[in-house]
């Protein structure tokens, strides 16, 4: 059975910290690098559900993409409720470790788990990162379908192929055009526009598109939009991930046992509509 700090190297060795965004929180939030870990628990928010299932599987590490603590914080007080997360986790000898932006730009990274989940074939990084010979780490990435389909039915899959949501699936532009290539990004992407323009792709996958950018977005050209919600774009990029560490634990000998939690953290629960305005 593998130590935690054993266990926090490989993770580290997959998505570098020194590779998140000088804003970020990642890394291991707690945990003692000497005790020993077998259940290994991966989420995108770390939250009270996903703490608590964590004690019930018995896992000794939990692995987020979100930060508990993005901004810091000058008190772990339990009357709080990131507080409380931290208590139940110490309490309970559970690890957390976040991997954010490192695991965005990785290679293979958020954005590729998300173009998997929707059977695309990447051709690179939408964002490339300058620092790699190999050109294939970066933020997001340019993919192309198999055959040409419509905006609308390249929306339906998206609709089909990624965690269900009360959002759903937002399509911005003409459903009947024709897509050969798209970009896509987990999580926030609107600040993607002029790389995913300069791209010369056919339609945008992300989440969280506010109204402005959008609207430029569609005026400046005829390139189709499709907002998922943040959650549901960053949700495969967990079983990628655990994916990778089953890898690991089998050529070390760990026999870790590593578990992709199901729940729907995305905040949204509802969604009401009196239908589209045309």
């Amino acid at each position: 059975m593998p130590r935690l700090s054993e266990v926090l190297a490989a993770l580290d060795a997959l998505w570098p910290p020194e590779r998140a965004e000088g804003w970020d929180a990642v890394g291991t939030v707690c945990g003692d690098p000497d005790a020993e870990v077998d259940r290994v628990l991966f989420a995108v928010d770390p939250v009270h559900e996903i703490v608590d299932e964590a004690r019930e599987l018995g896992a000794q590490l939990i692995v987020t993409h979100h930060p508990l603590y993005l901004r810091g914080t000058t008190t772990v007080a339990a009357g709080t409720f990131k507080g409380r997360v931290v208590h139940t986790l110490i309490k309970h000898d559970i690890a957390l470790h976040v991997a954010h932006t490192n695991a965005d730009t990785a290679d293979p990274g958020v954005s590729d788990a998300l173009a998997a989940a929707l059977d695309l074939r990447v051709t690179g990084p939408l964002v490339p990162d300058p620092t790699d010979p190999h050109g294939r780490r970066g933020l997001g990435r340019i993919c192309e379908l198999d055959r040409p389909e419509t905006l609308a039915a390249f929306a339906a899959r998206a609709a089909a192929r990624l965690p269900a949501t009360a959002q759903g699936i937002r399509l911005a532009g003409d459903p009947e055009a024709q897509l050969r290539t798209v970009a896509v990004s987990g999580g926030s992407g609107d600040s993607l526009f002029d790389a995913v323009r300069a791209s010369g792709v056919d339609a945008f996958l992300t989440a969280d598109l506010r109204h402005h950018p959008a609207s430029e977005a569609v005026q400046h050209s005829p390139l189709g939009l499709v907002d998922a919600a943040h959650w549901a774009t960053e949700w495969p990029w967990c079983e990628q991930a655990a994916a990778q560490l089953d890898a690991i634990s089998d050529r070390n000998g760990w026999d870790l046992r590593v578990h992709v939690s199901k729940q729907v953290t995305d905040p949204w629960t509802t969604h009401h509509s009196s239908g589209a305005p045309n």
